[in-house]
């Protein structure tokens, strides 16, 4: 991102200018001020440039049935740049990110479907933002992150115990990375991409494959991603770990790439691609197909909610999010997909408190 962009981007956050009537009515009736800058206390509206900036059209054919959104309890506080969320014990938990001016805090907030609730959970050992967030055993890992705005990552790993509301520190990574996808997959945590680098100048995405066993507390290296990629979409569906999406080192160079990994195998092959290059989106398994939502590009907050068989190796359109956002976090609860948080406009100059979910009920 250009230093010009950087400075607009902020400056669209940091006050909300008039929206089009449609698009304010619609905020305004659902969520309110849920939004805030990165650079300025209290909240704020939708920056205007959102208008300008959401796309909510798929190229891929729509559905038959194309479900439908609801508005949930919106969170505390708004945030972004989490990463992802992941379920937990039948809830979502979030945990680092963005959030009342800084871009390294430990939040760690749990929501309860039944009782459409948040509350807070024991807070990151170490607070950061763009967190790789997995379940394996019974247990939460946090992999790495980012200790500045995407960039400055550190390797501590951790683990979390609901029952006793505790985290403990696990093996750190190799190698310091941040905006990892992590999976756990037969009994191991699996660490797929990121990017690395202390600047915006040296940023880099990497296509390290890393897992971690419980049993010994150890790192070791499987066959690497393909294409270096980081803030992507990684989910586990059937016995394959499928990488969806992401950037080549900035998201003016979004990939639509499609890759899954056969761990008996030690070997990635190449699926049908993302309709909509993105990074910074939501990826999830319900009803037997991935559900791919949200992400930013050059100019763009994507909208889309596009879901994928793996069985026909095939795409197709939903409806789209009432509410475009990155850096967001999603997870299944019941027959719902949650998605919660992120930024409303290109880069992490806003963030939101927007939670909303999707179902085919």
């Amino acid at each position: 991102m250009t230093d010009s962009t950087r400075r607009r981007l902020l400056l669209a956050g940091a006050g909300a200018l008039c929206l089009p009537r449609a698009l304010a009515q619609n905020h305004a009736g659902h969520h309110g001020a849920a939004y805030e800058s990165l650079t300025q206390p209290g909240r704020i509206g939708l920056p205007a440039i959102a208008a300008t900036q959401h796309v909510f059209d798929s190229p891929a054919p729509r559905a038959g049935s194309p479900g439908r959104w609801l508005t949930r309890a919106a969170l505390p506080l708004p945030r972004s740049e989490m990463a992802w969320a992941v379920e937990y014990a039948g809830q979502m938990h979030l945990v680092g990110g963005y959030g009342e001016q800084r871009v390294d805090r430990s939040y760690h907030q749990v929501y309860d479907a039944l009782a459409d609730r948040w509350t807070d959970a024991a807070p990151l050992p170490r607070g950061a933002n763009h967190v790789g967030v997995a379940t394996l055993g019974g247990r939460l890992y946090a992999i790495g992150g980012h200790a500045e705005q995407n960039r400055k990552p550190h390797g501590e790993c951790f683990a979390y115990d609901g029952p006793s509301n505790r985290w403990s520190p696990v093996a750190p990574l190799p190698t310091a990375c941040g905006a990892i996808g992590c999976v756990g997959l037969d009994g191991r945590v699996h660490a797929i991409g990121g990017a690395i680098g202390d600047s915006f100048a040296t940023k880099k995405s990497v296509d390290w494959h890393l897992v971690y066993d419980p049993k010994t507390d150890r790192w070791e290296r499987l066959a690497p991603l393909p294409t270096g990629r980081d803030h992507t979409g990684t989910l586990v569906a059937g016995s394959h770990i499928h990488v969806i999406g992401g950037r080549v080192d900035s998201f003016h160079t979004n990939s639509n790439l499609h890759h899954i990994y056969d761990a008996a195998k030690d070997r990635w092959e190449a699926r049908r691609p993302l309709p909509t290059a993105r990074s910074g989106h939501g990826a999830v398994l319900y009803r037997g197909r991935i559900f791919v939502m949200g992400g930013e590009g050059t100019d763009r907050v994507f909208g889309q909610n596009e879901a994928y068989d793996p069985i026909s190796d095939r795409w197709e359109a939903f409806a789209a999010m009432l509410t475009p956002r990155h850096g967001l976090g999603a997870a299944v609860l019941g027959d719902h997909i949650h998605v919660a948080g992120g930024g409303p406009v290109m880069g992490g100059g806003v963030q939101s408190a927007v939670h909303e979910a999707f179902t085919l009920g």
